[in-house]
């Protein structure tokens, strides 16, 4: 994506009244059960949809949590209706939104009018790459990339593991430590001659997510391109956000394994009867779910300890849903379900990666575990 194609887009044309929120939800879901449908399986054996992506962005898939307020319920909605498909492409989705909320985010007037138009309309797209941040804060690991400043901006180097939603002319969002002062979070370009994309080993899933291993070699980045000169205080504004929009994930994937307990009741449903898990038993959970996240989703800015504990609750809950509903499904359906053409198999290691990506189950517990009673 070329610079000038990039400034060429004006976030004052986003306002939230060119949106019908029904109507793009409506769209979304259409294009997931049509086109999506017919590519899943691709996806999942390695191909990268940017075609779909750029169609899901025309429907306005990546710019529902622009409107007043920047409630997220529409934005989780729109990419609940995208995994109820293909969990991988809700991964692709919540990157695309992540890095919206970025630049949603940011203080730095330069950075929102060059990339949140054209990353709210999909013209760019891009990653989050704040794994291994999410952790350090955590005491987990320690930061990967490493700055210093210049005049202009910083110098940026080190190796990323894991930086999803890529491709040589994308973006994403990084935080690097600083030598002699705070970390620093800012927008890498792919299609810089110091970044190079290293195909990772394949995954059990999400082969088709634009996953790669990123090394930085002496990268110059502007202050134009920066989100926040110190990290910390731009994390807790917008962490509840990056991890409420993972329940899109959730949502989605729940549904569908629910669909799959029902498809089999005809056939099946005299013996699955035994089993402990039903799914209406599922369907009165997923509700309860959803009923927390909407909720939460409306103040996204809150910052009082008892929401941000209700926050990490939720995702916890939404991993380990995820993955008991996809076993669930998988004991109803059977011998049928355990074919490599059935998408119930696919549905079990997708539900492992919403319980494995960051921040995973048992950074969330420990997250839990820290705060105060």
């Amino acid at each position: 994506m070329s610079l000038t194609a990039v400034t060429a887009l004006s976030p004052h044309d986003l306002s939230a009244s060119d949106l019908d929120p029904g109507a793009a939800l409506a769209e979304i879901g259409k294009i997931a059960v049509t086109d999506l449908s017919a590519w899943a399986r691709a996806i999942d054996e390695g191909t990268y949809p940017a075609t779909l992506l750029h169609r899901f962005a025309d429907a306005g898939a990546f710019r529902l949590h622009l409107g007043e307020g920047h409630r997220l319920d529409a934005a989780i909605e729109g990419m609940s209706r995208i995994s109820e498909v293909c969990t991988s492409s809700a991964f692709m989705a919540w990157c695309q939104n992540t890095l919206v909320w970025y630049l949603i985010n940011s203080e730095n007037a330069a950075a929102k009018a060059k990339y949140l138009a054209a990353a709210a309309t999909g013209h760019v797209l891009g990653g989050t790459a704040l794994s291994n941040p999410m952790k350090s804060f955590f005491g987990i690991e320690t930061l990967k990339l490493k700055g210093t400043r210049v005049d202009g901006g910083y110098r940026v180097k080190g190796i990323l593991p894991w930086v999803s939603n890529l491709g040589p002319d994308h973006f994403f969002g990084a935080i690097f430590a600083l030598e002699g002062g705070e970390p620093v979070m800012a927008l890498i370009d792919c299609a810089d001659p110091a970044v190079t994309l290293k195909p990772c080993e394949p995954f059990l899933s999400m082969d088709g997510t634009g996953t790669y291993g990123v090394q930085v070699r002496d990268l110059f980045v502007p202050d134009d391109m920066v989100l926040a000169h110190e990290a910390m205080p731009f994390v807790k504004t917008m962490r509840a956000g990056f991890i409420l929009l993972q329940a899109g994930m959730a949502i989605g994937l729940i549904r569908d394994c629910i669909a799959m307990m029902r498809e089999v009741e005809g056939p099946l449903g005299h013996v699955n009867r035994f089993l402990d898990v039903q799914p209406d038993a599922m369907a009165e959970t997923l509700a309860a779910m959803e009923s927390e996240v909407n909720a939460l989703a409306q103040t996204p800015f809150d910052t009082s300890p008892d929401y941000w504990r209700r926050v990490v609750a939720s995702r916890l809950l939404a991993g380990e849903k995820s993955v008991e509903a996809a076993h669930n499904a998988m004991l109803h359906c059977g011998a049928r379900g355990y074919v490599r053409a059935s998408r119930c198999q696919r549905r079990l290691r997708e539900a492992y990666f919403v319980a494995i990506v960051t921040p995973a189950t048992k950074q969330l517990k420990l997250m839990l575990d820290q705060m105060p009673a």
